[in-house]
């Protein structure tokens, strides 16, 4: 018969390799965050996973003369190449495990920016307004076009369902953007976008523009 404390110490072995098995398992993840008072949002933040699935935050006021502020939350999946390129521009980065900023005094702040990066075996993180890294640099305008697709998609969402003439001027800007490459995961924003095309009371011009930015983006 085995004796008590053995039993205790293969039971206590047994979890430890569970518990290393499920952190070996567990996705790793990249998370965004940026805080600038005077943008819209004023924060928000990007998490994705290396199975593709992310979240994304966002708080501020609903406008620069307003008090009443707006949170939005949001769970998607980002596709495979630009998963791919988050992961590659993160190693590159040396997985923010180093100060990332540049520290130059002289330069404008454009947000207090954060990246964190985490798996089984390694984390990192590093806060910066500048970064001289190119990797940082790329990592930081991909996160930001990210965030402006998924804005866009919030407002719309919004003036589809309280003020559809609005949807005009937010789709020209769209398009606009769409075509100096700065929206990406247009896919993310799908549903709203063929709400505002099957919606016959919204105005044909701007059904049509909802229609050709997924066309652009590859969607349909």
């Amino acid at each position: 018969m085995p004796h008590p404390l053995q039993v205790l110490c293969l039971l206590v072995l047994s979890l430890l390799l569970v518990h290393s098995q499920i952190e070996a398992q567990a996705p790793a993840t990249v998370t965004f965050t940026l805080d600038f008072p005077t943008s819209q949002p004023e924060h928000y933040s990007i998490r994705v996973q290396s199975d593709g699935s992310a979240r994304y935050e966002s708080s501020g006021r609903l406008s620069a003369d307003s008090d009443e502020t707006d949170s939005f939350d949001f769970d998607f999946t980002v596709a495979a190449d630009n998963r791919q390129k988050i992961f590659d521009l993160t190693a590159k980065a040396g997985y923010f495990q180093k100060d990332v900023d540049s520290h130059h005094k002289g330069l404008a702040f454009t947000g207090k920016k954060t990246l964190v990066y985490k798996d089984a075996r390694r984390s990192g993180e590093s806060t910066y307004n500048y970064s001289p890294s190119p990797a940082v640099q790329d990592l930081t305008s991909l996160m930001q076009s990210l965030s402006a697709t998924l804005e866009f998609g919030h407002r719309l969402q919004y003036d589809h369902h309280y003020q559809k003439l609005a949807l005009e001027e937010e789709l020209k800007r769209m398009e606009d953007l769409a075509r100096s490459n700065q929206l990406i995961e247009v896919a993310a924003i799908q549903p709203i976008l063929d709400r505002i095309i099957a919606d016959p009371s919204v105005i044909n011009v701007t059904r049509a523009r909802a229609q050709r930015l997924l066309e652009h983006a590859g969607v349909r």
